[in-house]
């Protein structure tokens, strides 16, 4: 079959309108994020209208801070929402707690029209039956007993206060829906479930009910979501018929999988989101992993794209069926790639280098290791140059230039081999000496990786030393033993820290 596209089911105005609608009940991963994206995508690249709703019905599940954290995810990743608790709308409350009366008054219209009933079953008898269900090894499916119920016999019912749920009343329905992704579905599900609840007996809308009225009322256009809320839909669509409503279109995501192809567990701290936000990964990163599974682009893994870059890439027709498996470890990469393009940009450049000096103080204010702190080694002109010089080396983040193979860009050596020094000076005392008075001699244009190594092998063949020990004892007075080869610390370092460097090594050879 052909999948399209077609905005000719857009109710009243016409306009495109999606929703994310994430409940509230852990912090935002990956999955969700995937979610929220391609809604917005979808809303961007047909001028329509992204909307955010929190479904919080289910109160037992609440997590503390998850609402905070959707907000702050979707703000971060830039996917702001036109609609939604805290920015507003002329269809809200966004929030379903808040919408309670709302629920209360559409459930009545069902009672009346007879496509809904009071169920009066127990928590008890449920529960019986679902044991029995287990026992035979069945899915347990309510066995519709109330819905024969008279008027009388709801009366008195109702006369003697008992508690009551409300429930759907299914109806045989053979004929396909068509799903935007998977094309033509069809589920008899009179068959296979009893009729579901609506309203709890606690006056509390299920999941099913307050998502089918809320969507009508919002006047939601297209519903894309999760794989896993496929089984759902011919319920909802059942719903819509019974409210006498036209439903939205229906697009399902394929399931996020790991390298073993099964689900991620959400308590991975590498698949929520807040995980990247702590280590300052570059939102466009992050959003173009999640873009590397699932299709929905014309690019087929559209590396290295910004936000705006995607809305006129994304499709609905070019979404797969199958499962994807995320690598997580390709966000590096993809750090990377953003990190490039942004040093192209002045304003995005300066972003990255106050980010970086704001790292290094971080990691090393109060150890009293730092050289010059406010001219030297925190100048944006310095900063700037270790991101030319070295971002293609093995960095993928900001964080990645403070580690323990960095160190000697931001510190005075602390790991000098004494030994090794030692021994080099016992047969050359002098070289250390010489080669400061070298150094200082130079001009700062020749502290480039050429000019410098054609200087110290001029000068150590002038002097009759090794060049294999000039470059030890360079290496010891600059950064100990780490760091990149000597003539590319060098060249970063430029001459005032070089020497710098080398007058607090001598200090340390004198003592």
């Amino acid at each position: 079959h052909t999948r399209q596209f077609s905005t000719s089911q857009a109710r009243l105005s016409g306009e495109v309108r999606v929703r994310f609608a994430p409940s509230p009940t852990g912090m935002m991963h990956l999955g969700g994020l995937r979610t929220a994206l391609y809604n917005y995508l979808f809303a961007r690249s047909q001028g329509g209208k992204f909307i955010l709703r929190i479904e919080d019905t289910d109160q037992t599940r609440l997590v503390p801070g998850a609402y905070e954290n959707i907000i702050e995810v979707l703000d971060w990743a830039g996917l702001t929402p036109d609609e939604g608790p805290h920015v507003g709308g002329e269809y809200g409350p966004y929030i379903q707690t808040q919408r309670l009366p709302i629920y209360q008054e559409k459930i009545q219209e069902l009672l009346k029209t007879g496509a809904a009933y009071k169920c009066f079953c127990s928590e008890k008898r449920i529960h019986l039956l679902k044991k029995e269900a287990a026992k035979m090894r069945e899915v347990f499916k309510y066995d519709n007993k109330c819905r024969s119920l008279t008027p009388e016999e709801v009366e008195k019912n109702m006369a003697n206060g008992l508690p009551y749920t409300v429930r759907l009343k299914l109806e045989d329905v053979k004929k396909p829906w068509n799903d935007m992704v998977f094309g033509p579905l069809s589920s008899d599900i009179a068959n296979h479930e009893g009729d579901p609840v609506l309203m709890k007996s606690s006056n509390q809308p299920t999941y099913h009910f307050a998502n089918v009225v809320d969507d009508h009322l919002m006047k939601i256009t297209h519903v894309l979501r999760g794989v896993e809320w496929q089984g759902s839909t011919p319920k909802h669509l059942l719903l819509y018929r019974a409210f006498g409503w036209e439903p939205p279109r229906y697009a399902h995501l394929p399931l996020i999988v790991n390298s073993s192809g099964k689900k991620f567990s959400k308590r991975q701290d590498d698949v929520r989101v807040e995980h990247y936000m702590k280590n300052n990964y570059i939102p466009a990163a992050v959003l173009n992993l999640i873009t590397m599974v699932g299709g929905g682009f014309t690019e087929n893994q559209p590396s290295g794209r910004t936000l705006e870059e995607l809305v006129p890439l994304f499709t609905i027709s070019s979404i797969v069926q199958s499962p994807g498996k995320l690598k997580l470890e390709r966000v590096d990469h993809m750090n990377k790639l953003h990190m490039i393009r942004k040093l192209q940009d002045p304003a995005e450049r300066m972003e990255l280098i106050n980010s970086l000096r704001n790292v290094v103080k971080t990691k090393y204010s109060g150890k009293g290791e730092m050289i010059e702190i406010d001219e030297d080694v925190l100048t944006d002109e310095f900063i700037g140059k270790i991101f030319d010089n070295f971002l293609q080396e093995r960095i993928c983040r900001v964080e990645d230039f403070v580690k323990d193979d960095w160190e000697f860009l931001w510190t005075r050596p602390t790991k000098v081999s004494v030994k090794e020094i030692q021994s080099i000076l016992q047969n050359e005392p002098n070289m250390f000496w010489d080669l400061c008075k070298e150094v200082e001699s130079m001009p700062e244009s020749e502290f480039t990786q050429e000019k410098f190594l054609a200087r110290l092998k001029e000068f150590a063949k002038r002097n009759n030393y090794k060049i294999a020990h000039c470059m030890k004892l360079l290496r010891q007075s600059i950064s100990g033993k780490t760091g990149p080869p000597v003539a590319e610390m060098i060249d970063v370092l430029g001459k005032k820290i070089t020497l710098q460097r080398l007058q607090y090594f001598s200090q340390q050879l004198e003592t």
